[in-house]
């Protein structure tokens, strides 16, 4: 259920992106793997985050890569 005071998240808000997919599958992605996700499928994962707001044609590498990077030190938080 998504929290309905919760902000909407953008593709911007790289470290917010991170947070909920590192809520969304915890240790099963390390530091390694994350970076080899395609990022077709790191798209089709942003779009699920619950209060996610952008659009799949907002979506650009650089943004992928910047949740990639932010996602890896997430992990490392949590390790």
């Amino acid at each position: 259920m998504q929290d309905k005071f919760a902000l909407p998240i953008h593709w911007n808000d790289h470290e917010d992106i991170a947070m909920g997919l590192y809520e969304k599958f915890g240790d099963d992605f390390n530091e390694s793997k994350i970076y080899r996700i395609r990022f077709t499928d790191l798209l089709e994962w942003v779009l699920t985050i619950p209060n996610f707001a952008g659009t799949r044609e907002e979506s650009t590498e650089g943004h992928l890569e910047q949740i990639q990077s932010a996602w890896v030190y997430e992990w490392r938080d949590n390790q």
